[in-house]
């Protein structure tokens, strides 16, 4: 890969200089993957046993986290005083009960409302809020090493409610006596199974049972189509069209290779893939492969060339040349994003060769990627590389139980206390299902997203490379449909909108109610959503995401016809539709379903 680098000297956000073009920024040799130096790999060995023991997680950042924390605690007299007279135990004596936090569902049981439970929650509950109060609003602590403190902190907290603990749960007490214990059977029952599931590599939160329930190309991923090409990264799936005519420019749509495509292609009633050709859209879609130790050397470049580029070379050969409506999800809408600014970096014509760019909770700036930044910073990808060299790639189950501590209170305990004391199981849906469909990460592509995107934030820094020479997104020139979801841990809402700060391009911008995954599959006719949206223009004034969140009025139900509608206006006329000439196989492909 072939990659040149900004001088990090350079000043941030200046994107709209395009560094290729400025005299005044000089460039350097981009980074290479690291050599395989006897000293080296002695390092990287070591690193990697210590991560292996650690779960990926970076001692050292801890230990600094902590000692950062604790230096200048033991110099505010001020702050150990207002602690002092406000620790769990003095606030035990102040009337009322301790504040539940909003949509905890650890203590909903009306038995923790008598006593002693009562007590026990109070007291967890102030204990709680005592460690938040003293891990954060601490002067000269970095904010990186507060936020890995408190969240820390909270872990630790969070491990020894009493609600975990059968012995002092009213629930799980009360089932027990109604049951003759049989909640403890079922759910020592379910810890052998999810033991099993462990060895046989199922990620966390669903069984081999469950998963069986949504398989794909049977239950899941069935809207008709055909594998229509095919390379060593990639299959494009072209699905059928459920129209007599169909519009011209066809829609790309670009997963993250962090997990399978078929998140938009669901079941039948909640599959945006469906709808969309239901609506007249000639559908593409990319299938990532599921690589091995042999895909470790894959990086950006590859992805952006084998992956994003193939595809939509295939797709304009199958439908006359019409430029493309290209949606990218997670990271494939950063892979977007950063296709889109090469071709228009290049001009000639390539720019022309997208209509419309949608990204569905994707970032293009990283400086605040919510707590999943408290998993990045240099020592912790110096284990995290260590840990991948040997491997070859980052696996599945490791990344999923990243994103599971990061909601540990959602994730793991209110789910080992439904099933292992209350003896119940979660009835496995077929978003649960695809959750736990994992992909592995190549060594070279997982290093450079983190450091590259993540550690440095180069793309929205104008410091990220393509053949050579550095992009900015400012060269995004065409119409582009952007959505954030409220509660996005993976990709906060505020981080998506700040692309109106990197490009002139007219965006319009769609907030969605939910999550990074159900804020997405967000199909017309499910209850309880809602979203905000706003048309973009070239000549829009710009609002902080504050501002913006509170001008712009809520509409009820999904965003899917908004965006269809939007996709609608910004094509030109149906025709019939198009057919390709090769004919790989039928959807879902054979990719998908490589473990």
């Amino acid at each position: 890969m072939a990659e040149n680098l900004i001088s990090e000297g350079a000043p941030r956000h200046k994107a709209r200089v395009h560094p290729s073009k400025d005299p005044g920024l000089a460039l350097e040799p981009c980074d290479q993957p690291p050599g395989d130096a006897s000293d080296e790999r002695l390092d990287r060995l070591v690193r990697a046993a210590l991560a292996a023991a650690t779960g990926g997680v970076s001692p050292a950042t801890l230990w600094l986290a902590w000692l950062d924390w604790a230096m200048h605690l033991a110099v505010s007299p001020g702050k150990l005083y207002a602690l002092m007279q406000a620790p769990p135990q003095v606030q035990a004596r102040q009337a009322g009960p301790a504040p539940l936090r909003a949509g905890d569902p650890r203590f909903a049981d009306p038995g923790w409302a008598h006593w002693p439970y009562d007590w026990l929650r109070d007291a967890f509950l102030r204990t709680e809020s005592f460690w938040h109060e003293a891990t954060t609003g601490l002067p000269g602590v970095s904010p990186h090493h507060e936020a890995v403190v408190n969240f820390a902190a909270r872990q630790w907290v969070d491990m020894l409610s009493p609600s975990n603990f059968g012995w002092v749960n009213p629930e799980a007490l009360r089932i027990a006596a109604e049951t003759g214990g049989a909640n403890f059977v079922a759910g020592a029952r379910n810890w052998l199974e999810d033991q099993q599931g462990v060895i046989a590599g199922i990620a966390p939160g669903i069984t081999r049972r469950q998963r069986a329930h949504h398989a794909v190309g049977k239950d899941v991923a069935i809207t008709p189509g055909t594998v229509v090409y095919r390379n060593g990264l990639i299959e494009l799936i072209q699905y059928a069209p459920q129209t007599p005519a169909v519009w011209r420019e066809p829609v790309l749509i670009v997963p993250s290779w962090i997990l399978k495509y078929y998140i938009l292609d669901l079941s039948p009633h909640n599959s945006l893939v469906r709808y969309l050709v239901a609506n007249g859209h000639t559908v593409f879609m990319i299938s990532w492969r599921n690589p091995g130790r042999d895909g470790r050397d894959l990086g950006l470049d590859d992805y952006l060339e084998d992956g994003l580029f193939a595809a939509m070379a295939r797709v304009r050969e199958i439908t006359a040349n019409a430029p493309i409506h290209v949606a990218g999800y997670c990271l494939g809408g950063t892979l977007a994003a950063i296709g889109g600014a090469t071709l228009g970096r290049d001009g000639e014509g390539k720019d022309a060769e997208l209509k419309t760019a949608t990204l569905f909770a994707a970032q293009t700036d990283f400086g605040e990627p919510g707590e999943l930044g408290l998993f990045i910073d240099a020592s912790e990808l110096a284990y995290l590389e260590a840990l991948m060299w040997e491997q070859g790639y980052l696996d599945g189950r490791q990344l999923a139980n990243a994103f599971q501590l990061l909601h540990a209170r959602d994730l793991m305990w209110s789910r080992l206390t439904r099933e292992y004391l209350l003896g119940r199981r979660a009835q496995a849906t077929d978003l649960m299902t695809w959750n736990a469909d994992t992909t592995r990460l190549p060594y070279r592509l997982h290093s450079e997203t983190l450091e590259y995107l993540y550690l440095h934030n180069r793309l929205a820094e104008g410091r990220l490379c393509v053949h050579g020479r550095p992009i900015v997104l400012a060269d995004l020139k065409l119409p582009m449909f952007v959505v954030g979801t409220e509660r996005d841990h993976v990709s906060p809402w505020p981080s998506v909108y700040k692309l109106r700060l990197l490009t002139w391009a007219p965006i319009s911008f769609l907030l969605s109610s939910g999550g990074h995954n159900a804020g997405i599959v967000s199909e017309p006719g499910h209850g309880g959503r809602h979203y905000r949206f706003s048309a973009g223009s070239e000549d829009a004034r710009y609002l902080s995401p504050g501002e913006w969140f509170a001008q712009t009025p809520v509409t009820n139900g999904s965003w899917w016809p908004c965006w269809q509608h939007w996709l609608a206006a910004h094509s030109t006329g149906k025709i019939a539709p198009p057919a390709a000439d090769v004919n790989l196989g039928a959807a879902p492909g054979t990719y998908v379903l490589e473990p």
